[in-house]
């Protein structure tokens, strides 16, 4: 609906004669609407609304209103005063719901401003179905709309805030709703037509090429050919992938023989449709250009939809316009907004890169160094790059062995832009001779991020209301520019470097899949982009001055980054010592050999167990510190803009996330403003206070910056100046969410930078020497910057909580590998003194070495060392003397070398343990048959390993004994603890123990254990433990490896000793000196000179100085976590449910809540203390960034290891002072499994410092529920209240056998907020799957606040045999929100159905008699209205196809609804789900293990929620569900009406389909495979089927579309499944749907079992109202305290076929009821290959009737329609102008001319004329017909087709094609091809009107039609209504590219229906019957013949004619000759008889 408020007018002029009388009028697409006029006023208000029904059909972007103000005359016209056009853009694109429009000029028709203004509003309803219009938004402003000023000199309007890219602001965030695996998705293209291809006589083919796959499409004919085919691509792979793919469409010119050349082509992205709105480009022209030349223009254009469904994804509709055959193409091409196409290069500058890995083997290597080769080992590396885009690749060369090259290449990509694509992606390869190249690492530049198309689009608007939408919208924001970037590095990140001989696990990460885990170098490129540039060479030299200015932007400076580790927990097992590695780039990597070497590693230190769950590293009070030196360009001026962008969005998104939280609490109005302003005061003061920092004089500047600063400068701008008047304007504030969040999303997308050339820094964790995990942090989070505060990175300096993560984790972070908090501190060197004011505790920094020792045969000593040096570094493989440490420039030694033991090291077991076994196993041996002795090791541990004898166990101090040593009977053992073994050599000891003994067992051991616990300490006794050990600080191990102890046992070997000494720095004070550590300490000299050749990294300094930062003082605090519930947990176990407790980690403590039995929303309502929580630091800065609280959720199993169930992280309230009152708040966070939110916790914390006394007063210890168990405390636990839940249970539906046995007698229980509640049990299902007792009720106690209240769960219980009731079926209602009432409001919707009401009532109206016999006069004109009106002009009518539905809308009649989706989903019928809702019931983890769990049946029910009072007194609410229906089986009639199907998704290889329709409901179903239709996805079934069903046993009707195949299975296309009972059960009536008026004959016959008034009157009794009342004979009637009178309804002509008035009146009063109207619904069918993804789509209805009310009316016929036969008449009378091909013998010009015709579609019936032989002046006579018979659907305006595509096909395919007739001009050639002359296309639906001389007839006759200017008056008419027309026409054809005339024909176009064809019979050619008109033979000049067949003729015209002189003189001079022979002849003779006279 499109609603214009025509408000007022201002400063009308007078006329002449007094004032005007203004009337205005709104004209839209034709419609005109008026206001009233108003006398004499030159200030008219009119506020009318004018209202536009659209018709189902959406606006879009080209969309406007004419507005016209008249002065309004009572006689004679209306005179114009002035008007105005309103673009409706910014509706279409659905960014807007009102446009208020204000001041708008009105112009006269010239143009000229009148001065007067008018104001409007316009409101916008889009239709259900229509997404907003994809493209809306791309068509420039059409005048008015976007601009007008208002009175107070604002503006309105929305044209937008500029962004990077407008556009990919709501693009992202499409995507980032899609998990990353690997799904499935569904592309759909369909090709419509082509125009305007180049080239003669052209058979088109189009080529789709999408995810390596190809479909074509069938062979046409012509210039301008019609498709219409859809192609389906079906795809799984992950979504990253598929959004590189692209779509390319190819256009050739199909040969039969020879290749195809291609016509045209157009590339374009998946992402770019997928980023679309509805993720689909609807009916959009693409331009088709030369991929090889690109200097050509348009090679013509290409209509196409394209859709990319992703799984749940509706497909939209596509909606064929009326004026689609003449849309102009300009104004819907696929383009980014309004730019033209143009050729541009991408020019890639590749300068060099560094730090490449390498990637070759070394033995290659070694192999030449044998034979002499020396060379260089570091580069064992071949790099080259490769540029991709848009499906075009370059590659530079190959520097072979060079880890640092130089390629100094600039690669030239040839494309369109703007482009359709958006990435150009880099990878760098390494080259390999033999094997395969392999990937280095791999970057994108992404062209939307470095370039703008100006005119930003914004991103599209959720509707707000009526809300204007406050975005700014100034001039200057255009700042448009091309891609441009760098000079600037870019880094690889991918695998880890470590360089191994085997296949690389982590090579996809090289690829750019995933998160690379490791710097992998980085490469200096340059990108600009010329427009229309000449061709350059693809690959080519940079010259030497490009080369001089990029070194320029390679400037380096130091930067000092320092990370203090402070807590490293979470440790899922010990095991060995763990250290960690910091590096950013190639700076600090252990085990890379180009850098110095750094302190850039942890000590090693091993885990210690937390007591409870998880392992911490002791570093206690001194903290290990990394310190990293790197060189990198300085590019402050980019990332100091970053820090500020991301300062100002991370406010806004705090203060978004409070504003979100209080309207979720729904806090008061004034609380809410409040919160409001301070967000907005706060975004517009940040904005104001924190400028981005100036680019003038800062090095490293690179165009792309300034564009970029400009553009970030106009978007804050526009930010500030909306935010600034939204706190003006904004009315509702709620309203203005959508925008604050967009502009949240807009300043994060502001925040990227593209030129970021500052590597991440990583941290590893490595375990042993293995890396395990690690965790990737931008660099500029970390960034010190001098610039201003809010310029350094977040976490610069602060302790930040980092959870580390595993490489390629197919997990997704189900386990955290470790969790630390790091202080980390990067900046330039020369800013290094800052560190000290961020920097707390004391650094030291220390050298070490250890000296090892070894037992041999008692005494200690070197000798036993194998593999081991004497001193050494902490592995013990690098040699170190201390005589050669040398300390780091800068630094001096501070004193001399001590013995200092490590404490992290040698953790005893019992570490961490309150409760400790010690345990021994004594072991002895026989003879087989022998006796048992002492074995030669008596006691060992569970390996085997040497153990101590129990009485040398000492009881360690601070410890007590509990018990003796026993002997531990509790395993498989005999009764004297014994387990028997067979022992096989080479081992010691027995692999496998059994318990009872044999002969042949040679060796036996039991274990003794004795269990000690802490004892309590006494005050002042905590540091005893510290100094034990051995004096001389050794540790000691039974074998070399990490295992120390520092107590000396029997069994030891080996033993070990720290050395440290301690330096200084020379100068420098403060923190800040340890920047100054670079370099090894020294390194064992000696080595060096025996063998040269050491390996690099031996003496590389793993040796580096040991920095760590020392507190000297700790603070205590108090931790209290409240956890008080979950929900929505996933069910791990078989039963559907979880045993769900948790884990509660804070740094390195933990505890863990109860364990609670089979429950998903478990409520544990506890309150864990950890009372002394020892933290290091300054209590400040932990309450500015308290450490986390980490909850994991884990489901108890009795059997197999406990699941992880997800984790939830929650920051605590610090309290620095126990007296603050402020109290925690329970919130909900979300539990993350596998990067998806898996449910969500309700918790809180709160962590109070302790003083230094110990006296505190803490809070009071919340109750206890039982011991050591506290309950969460009054006023943090929710406030509850007294609360019935009244539950309807109506019964359960398709319950899923339970181990294989079916659910025969279940029964449902009810859990809420602790309260169970349980049904009778069914005892039947098969019989009567509805409870016995429906309504259930329970009273319990729940939270006020919405946001605590817990959910319903709903269990189904089977009773079996043998007293088993296992859980069969759970489920969880989140929300009861939806169910509460107010008890008091009597609503009678509970009570039953209208359809049950009906049947409850006495059965006395049941005779129902269809009204009174009809004369026989009437049938028969019934009879003949069906020939024009049948069902399907009703429906047509319906879905707005005028021209299909003939003349039925002017008869007044029915239209119907047709919905565009399932009818539950139409929001006003509430899912028909208003008796009881379905609830599906889900059973827990399924057998395959799948995460998702299985639904196994259903239950319909409903529930009502309301407060009951505290007091007794006060008597209960009235219950709320009463009057329930029978529950009962019912037998009903089912009607089913299939109308069409759309968009099936193809199963032949023909790509089409076969379909035909198969029912099932309960055990009967109908196959309708007879009827399938052949060849089609788009079939139009027009078929009814009638059922019978018992309800609710059967009440799944299960419609299925089959694909037929004669040899094979038919293949399901997909099914649709309705559920019959809720139609049944529903108070929509949606058993029948209401027509428009009551007829009681025709085609719209009521077809219901009862009248309106019977209807009416259950309706009223249904409601509890008093029966209708009628007077006046049935024309009014009185309802629900309401008139209505017949009149009011009905003010259209009455026709024959209505019924009696009072009928009539009851059905309008009925339809004012909301209840469901007649409808066509569209239902989506879903297949089990593709689980959520459209398989195309049915429309169709359902029509449900009892059997006990009474028989139906007569079912609605909708066979489809039959096309009719047509004939077409053409005949050919003459031809003129035709291009004169030949040159004669004789040398005329001449041509042999005749004429072929034909339909497309049917080019096998063509036709041709005899032949004009010899037309020497292009003129041809004919007088010849054509005949074409053809099928015709005159309601579609389209020819039906139907022929065999392959002559082996077994049915013939039904093509629609539009009605033309092609005329070709061809010269006949008798030896060689015929020449083709031009040819001719004539729309019969659309004709180009001839002309009526030949001089008239010219080529522009024909391009008014093909551009198809809509704005034309239509010349063109339909053959079909002029019947007959005769004039010329021209015919073209292309030369060099461009159309001339190549002739001209005169013809009689006639179109006769098959029973005029009988009347007037007409032969083809000349041939009888020749009537109709009579054709005589043409009269041709006498000199048309053929030479060969005609040889006087050709003697009289080609030899007389051309040679007569030739022949006359020939004649002449034969004749002369023959004379003058003759005379010669005789002349002797003569003159001798002269001489002689023989006569004389």
């Amino acid at each position: 609906m499109l609603r214009v408020v025509v408000e007022a007018a201002r400063g009308l002029h007078k006329k002449t004669l007094g004032t005007p009388d203004p009337i205005a009028s709104v004209i839209f697409k034709g419609e005109k609407k008026k206001t009233k006029s108003i006398d004499s006023e030159l200030n008219p208000v009119w506020n009318e609304v004018l209202e536009f029904d659209l018709k189902g059909t959406g606006l879009d972007s080209s969309s406007y209103i004419d507005v016209i103000v008249k002065d309004y005359e009572t006689i004679g016209k209306n005179k114009f005063i002035g008007s105005t056009k309103i673009s409706l853009r910014d509706l279409a694109s659905g960014q807007v719901t009102s446009l208020p429009s204000k001041n708008v000029d009105l112009v006269t028709e010239s143009g000229q401003n009148t001065g007067a203004t008018i104001d409007l509003m316009i409101g916008y309803d889009p239709p259900a179905n229509a997404a907003p219009n994809p493209q809306a938004g791309d068509a420039t402003d059409a005048g008015g709309g976007g601009d007008e000023t208002l009175p107070d000199g604002g503006q309105s309007g929305s044209a937008g805030v500029s962004s990077f890219s407008g556009q990919k602001l709501s693009r992202a965030q499409s995507r980032r709703r899609l998990v990353n695996k690997p799904q499935d998705f569904q592309i759909r293209v369909r090709v419509i037509e082509a125009r305007q291809l180049s080239g003669n006589n052209v058979k088109p083919v189009v080529k789709v090429n999408v995810c390596e796959e190809t479909h074509r499409t069938r062979i046409k004919r012509g210039n301008n050919p019609f498709f219409d085919e859809i192609f389906f691509y079906n795809v799984h792979m992950l979504p990253s992938d598929l959004f590189d793919k692209h779509f390319s469409f190819r256009v050739y010119n199909s040969y039969s023989l020879r290749a195809d050349s291609l016509m045209g082509e157009f590339k374009l992205d998946v992402s770019y449709v997928y980023d679309e709105p509805a993720h689909c480009v609807m009916r959009k022209w693409l331009l088709l250009n030369d991929p090889h030349d690109s200097s050509s223009g348009a090679k013509g254009y290409l209509k196409v939809s394209l859709f990319v469904v992703g799984a749940g994804d509706e497909p939209p509709v596509e909606k064929s316009d009326s004026c689609d055959d003449q849309d102009d193409i300009e104004s819907n091409l696929l383009l980014p907004a309004g730019l033209t196409l143009r050729w541009a290069t991408l020019s890639l500058k590749v300068f060099r890169a560094e730090d490449v890995p390498q990637m070759d083997d070394a033995f290659i290597q070694t192999m030449k160094e044998i034979f002499g080769g020396g060379e260089n080992k570091k580069n064992l590396v071949d790099p080259f790059l490769e540029a991709r885009f848009a499906g075009k690749k370059l590659c530079t060369q190959v520097i072979e062995q060079s880890a640092n090259p130089e390629w100094n290449q600039v690669l030239h990509l040839k494309v369109k832009f703007p482009s359709m694509c958006e990435r150009v992606k880099l990878t760098v390869f390494d080259w390999d001779r033999l094997t395969g190249n392999d990937a280095i690492g791999t970057t994108y530049l992404n062209l939307s991020k470095i370039a703008s198309s100006g005119g930003e689009i914004e991103e599209e608007h959720p509707g707000n209301g009526e809300m204007p939408s406050y975005e700014a919208n100034t001039g200057q924001s255009e700042v448009g520019f091309l891609p441009v970037f760098g000079p600037c590095y870019v880094n690889l990140y991918g695998s880890p470097r470590e360089f191994s001989g085997l296949p690389d696990p982590y090579q996809d990460l090289n690829y750019g899949k995933g998160e690379g885990v490791a710097y992998r170098g980085r490469v200096l490129v340059e990108l600009s982009t010329k427009l229309e540039g000449k061709a350059d060479k693809p690959v080519d030299g940079i010259n030497s001055d490009d080369i001089l200015v990029a070194q320029k932007y390679q400037r380096r400076r130091k930067y000092s980054l320092c990370a203090v580790f402070h807590s490293a927990s979470m440790l899922q097992e010990p095991g060995e010592p763990i250290q960690f590695e910091v590096s950013i780039g190639n700076y600090g990597n252990t085990l890379d050999t180009t850098c110095k070497p750094l302190a850039s590693t942890t000590q090693y230190s091993c885990a210690v167990f937390d007591g409870n769950h998880y392992y911490y590293l002791p570093w206690v009070n001194t903290k290990p510190v990394v310190v990293v030196l790197s060189c990198w360009e300085d590019i402050a001026h980019r990332l100091d803009s970053v820090n500020i962008i991301l300062y100002i969005s991370h406010r806004l998104q705090s203060n978004l996330e409070l504003f979100k939280l209080a309207i979720l609490a729904k806090v008061s109005d004034n609380e809410l403003v409040d919160v409001w302003l301070k967000l907005l005061t706060q975004l517009v003061e940040d904005i104001e206070s924190f400028p981005t920092p100036e680019l003038e004089g800062r090095s490293n500047l690179t165009s792309l910056d300034i564009q970029i600063k400009k553009m970030r400068d106009s978007a804050l701008t526009n930010i500030k100046d909306a935010a600034g008047r939204m706190r003006e304007e904004a009315t509702e504030i709620r309203d203005t969410l959508p925008d604050l969040e967009s502009w949240a999303a807009k300043l994060k997308l502001l925040a990227e930078e593209p030129q970021n050339s500052m590597p991440d820094v990583i941290i590893w964790m490595l375990r042993g020497e293995k890396r395990v995990a690690y965790s990737r942090i931008p660099a500029h989070q970390v960034l010190h910057s001098a610039y201003s505060e809010q310029a350094c990175g977040q976490d610069c300096g602060k302790i930040q909580t980092v959870f580390l993560q595993y490489p390629m984790d197919k997990n997704e972070g189900l386990k955290v590998p470790v969790q630390i908090r790091v202080n980390m501190w990067l900046g330039l060197s020369a800013h290094q003194k800052k560190f000290n004011s961020y920097s707390e505790g004391t650094f030291s920094v220390f050298a070490e070495l250890y000296e090892n020792q070894a037992q041999v045969f008692g005494n200690w000593g070197t000798t036993g060392l194998v593999g081991r040096h004497n001193f050494s570094d902490v592995t013990g493989k690098l040699k170190l003397k201390r005589q050669y440490f040398m300390p780091p420039r800068g630094w001096e030694w501070e004193a001399e070398w001590f013995v200092d033991p490590e404490r992290a090291h040698s953790t005893e077991a019992d570490a961490g343990h309150t409760e400790f076994m010690d345990e021994v196993y004594q072991n002895e041996t026989r003879f087989p048959g022998g006796e048992w002795k002492g074995a030669s090791e008596p006691f060992t541990d569970v390996n085997g390993e040497k153990s101590r004898n129990p009485g040398e166990f000492e009881c360690p101090p601070g410890w007590m004994w509990e018990d003796e040593w026993t002997v531990d009977d509790n395993r498989a053992v005999d009764d004297e603890g014994w387990e028997y073994g067979v022992t096989i050599p080479p081992q010691d000891m027995p692999r496998s123990w059994v318990p009872a003994e044999k002969v042949y067992h040679v060796h036996r051991r039991r274990r003794l254990y004795r269990p000690r616990k802490r004892a309590a300490l006494p005050e002042g006794a905590a540091v005893e433990r510290e100094d034990q050990g051995d004096p001389e600080g050794w540790e000691f191990a039974s074998l070399i490896g990490w295992k120390f102890h520092r107590k000396e046992r029997l069994s030891d070997t080996f033993r070990r000793r720290r050395y440290r000494r301690k330096m200084a720095p020379e100068e420098q004070l403060g923190a800040s000196a340890i920047f100054k550590l670079e370099g090894a300490l020294g390194i064992d000299t000696d080595e060096k000179e025996k063998g040269s050749k050491a390996d690099a990294t031996k003496l590389f300094g793993a040796n580096t100085p040991t920095v760590s930062c020392s507190f000297d003082k700790s603070h205590m605090y108090h931790l209290r976590v409240y956890v008080y519930q979950a929900q929505n947990l996933a069910s791990m176990d078989k039963d559907s449910f979880s045993d769900p407790y948790a884990h509660v980690s804070f740094l390195h403590v933990s505890k863990t809540t109860e364990k609670l039995r089979a429950t998903l929303n478990p409520t544990w309502d506890q309150t864990l203390i950890f009372s002394d929580v020892e933290i290091f630091g300054d209590p400040k800065t932990v309450a500015q960034r308290p450490p986390d609280v980490v909850l994991e959720f884990y489901d108890n199993d009795q059997v197999g290891k406990d699941e992880m169930l997800g984790r939830s992280v929650c920051a605590p309230l610090v309290k620095l002072n126990p007296g603050m009152d402020q109290t925690p708040k329970l919130l909900w966070y979300p539990v993350i499994q596998k990067g998806q939110k898996e449910g969500e916790a309700l918790l809180a914390a709160e962590l109070i410092l302790k003083d230094e006394s110990g006296e505190l007063d803490l809070p009071l210890f919340p109750p206890k529920r039982s011991e050591n168990l506290y309950m969460v405390p009054q006023g943090i636990r929710p406030v509850v209240q007294l609360t019935a839940v009244e539950i309807l249970a109506w019964g359960l539906r398709n319950m899923k056998p339970y181990q294989l046995a079916s659910v025969s007698s279940p029964s449902l229980v009810v859990e809420c907020g602790g309260q169970r509640v349980e049904s009778a049990v069914i005892k039947n299902m098969k019989k009567g799957p509805n409870f016995p007792s429906s309504v259930l009720f329970i009273k319990v106690l729940l939270p006020k606040e919405e946001m605590y209240i817990p959910p319903i769960v709903l269990k189904v219980i089977d009773h079996r045999p043998f007293g088993r009731k296992p859980v069969v079926g759970q489920c969880t209602i989140t929300t009861l929100e939806q169910f509460k009432c107010d008890p008091y409001i009597i609503t009678a919707e509970g009570a039953m159905s209208s359809k049950m009401a009906m049947m409850a009532s006495p059965s006395k109206h049941l005779s129902i008699n269809m009204e009174e016999t009809r004369p026989l006069l009437e049938a028969q004109l019934d009879e003949k209205e069906k020939e024009t009106v049948d069902w399907w002009s009703k429906f047509y009518a319906s879905t707005g196809d005028h021209q299909k539905c003939g003349p039925y809308i002017k008869k007044g009649y029915d239209t119907l609804k047709v919905y565009e989706c399932e009818l539950e989903d139409v929001p006003e019928f509430e899912g028909l789900t208003d008796f009881c809702t379905t609830f599906k019931l889900q059973r827990g983890k399924n057998e395959s293990g799948d995460e998702d769990p299985t639904v196994v049946g259903e239950f319909k029910g409903s529930f009502k929620v309301y407060p009951l009072s505290d007091d007794p007194g006060v008597s209960p609410p009235p219950r709320q569900f009463r009057e329930l229906p029978e529950s009962g089986p019912q037998e009903c009639l089912v009607r089913i009406y299939v109308v069409r199907a759309i968009d099936l998704q193809p199963k032949d290889n023909n790509g089409s389909c076969d379909p035909y329709v198969k029912m099932s409901l309960g055990k009967n179903t109908i196959d309708d495979q007879d009827n399938y239709l052949p060849n089609t996805t788009g079939p139009v079934f027009g078929r009814m089927f009638e059922m019978t069903c018992f309800l609710p046993q059967d009440k799944d009707l299960k419609i299925s579309v089959y694909d037929y195949d004669l040899l094979t299975r038919d293949d399901k296309v997909g099914e649709t499944v309705i559920d019959l009972e809720n139609r049944f059960l529903s108070r929509y009536n949606s058993y029948c749907g209401l027509p428009q008026t009551y007829c009681i004959s025709g085609i719209n016959k009521w077809r219901d079992q009862q009248k309106p008034s019977q209807i009416l009157e259950s309706l009223a009794r249904l409601k509890g109202l008093s029966k209708p009342k009628t007077e006046d004979n049935g024309t009014s009637l009185t309802f629900n305290g309401k008139e209505y009178t017949l009149a009011e309804f009905e003010n259209r002509e009455i026709h024959e076929h209505l019924g009696p008035a009072r009928e009539r009146l009851c059905l309008y009063v009925l339809r004012k009821q909301g209840l469901v109207p007649e409808h066509v619904e569209t239902r989506t069918l879903y297949s089990s290959f593709q689980p959520n993804i459209s398989q195309g789509q049915l429309q169709m209805w359902v029509d449900v009737f009892p059997k006990s009310i009474g028989v139906p009316g007569p079912p609605f016929d909708i066979t489809p329609r039959k096309a009719k036969n047509y004939f077409l008449r053409a005949v050919i009378w003459n031809t003129t102008d035709v291009t004169l091909d030949e040159t004669s013998i004789t040398g005329e010009e001449m041509s042999d001319v005749y004429v072929k015709g034909w339909m497309p579609g049917m080019e096998e019936n063509k036709q041709k004329t005899d032949v004009h032989y010899r037309s020497l002046d292009g003129d041809g006579n004919f007088n010849w017909r054509f005949v074409f018979d053809f099928e015709y659907l005159p309601a579609e305006q389209l020819c039906l087709v139907s022929k065999k595509e392959q002559f082996w096909s077994l049915d013939k395919t039904e093509f629609r094609i539009p009605p033309k007739f092609i005329v070709q001009i061809w010269d006949n050639d008798k030896f060689s091809l015929d020449d083709y002359l031009g040819t001719l296309e004539l729309d019969l639906r659309n004709l180009v009107p001839p002309a009526k001389t030949p001089e008239k007839c010219s080529l522009e006759m024909m391009d008014d039609v093909e551009i198809g200017t809509p704005d034309k008056p239509v010349q063109a008419k339909s053959l079909f209504a002029q019947q007959s027309v005769r004039g010329w026409w021209p015919c073209s054809i292309e030369q060099d590219g461009i159309k001339v005339l190549g002739g001209k024909v005169e013809m009689t176009l006639e179109i006769v229906g098959e029973a005029d064809s009988d009347e007037r019979p007409a032969g083809k050619g000349r041939d009888d019957p020749n009537m109709n008109p009579k054709l005589d033979p043409p009269n041709r000049p006498e000199t048309s013949f053929f030479w060969f067949t005609n040889p006087c003729k050709t003697m009289k015209f080609i030899v007389w004619r051309r040679f007569r002189c030739l022949f006359i003189g020939l004649v002449c001079l034969t004749i002369v000759g023959l004379f003058l022979a003759i005379m010669l002849y005789s002349l002797p003779n003569y003159i001798s008889m002269k001489i002689v006279k023989p006569f004389q």
